[in-house]
């Protein structure tokens, strides 16, 4: 039996197989491909990796919050009263690193981020494919391409503008906080 293709596969598969279908020129649907096509699955993968990522930070270190009183509150004695304060040290260790990691690289905006560029994209792409919303008016794909180029190349501009104000905004925290003596 073979594997059942990814979720990231079968867009790709679907998308492409629209895309073949438009009636545009080989040269416009390279364009849809390369640069409409790549983002959204490159956006889906991200999006994955910064969810997966968000989960397991952040309910590690819920659970391990829930589980740590609970075990501080245990009257061990002898062997096991040094393996339970060592299995405390280290849940402690855990919950501590993973909320400073999440806090740090942040991956559940970069989700929500990702998650809402990818959307925005392919919200675009079935309105130029349906030939509805700002495409409505055009007869063929051939004459809504340009709008439909235009508008994916509005959204990458808008989310890489983000992404620099937010590098910028960053910096300017790590900065504050040099100059206040708490770096």
């Amino acid at each position: 039996m073979s594997p059942r293709p990814t979720y990231r596969d079968w867009l790709k598969q679907d998308f492409g197989a629209l895309i073949d279908a438009t009636g545009l020129d080989d040269l416009h649907k390279h364009f849809v491909r390369s640069r409409w096509l790549d983002q959204v699955l490159w956006m889906e993968g991200r999006a994955d990796h910064a969810r997966n990522w968000y989960y397991i930070l952040r309910l590690t270190a819920i659970i391990g919050g829930i589980i740590i009183p609970a075990l501080v509150s245990l009257n061990a004695s002898g062997a096991g009263a040094v393996w339970l304060r060592w299995g405390v040290f280290g849940l402690s260790l855990s919950v501590a690193i993973s909320g400073a990691v999440e806090g740090f690289l942040r991956y559940g905006e970069r989700w929500r981020h990702y998650r809402r560029i990818v959307e925005l994209l392919k919200i675009e792409g079935w309105q130029f494919f349906q030939l509805s919303g700002p495409y409505s008016h055009r007869e063929t794909h051939a004459g809504a391409y340009h709008k439909f180029a235009a508008r994916v190349e509005e959204i990458i501009q808008q989310d890489v503008q983000v992404y620099i104000s937010q590098v910028v905004r960053e910096k300017e925290e790590i900065q504050k906080g040099e100059d206040d003596g708490q770096i």
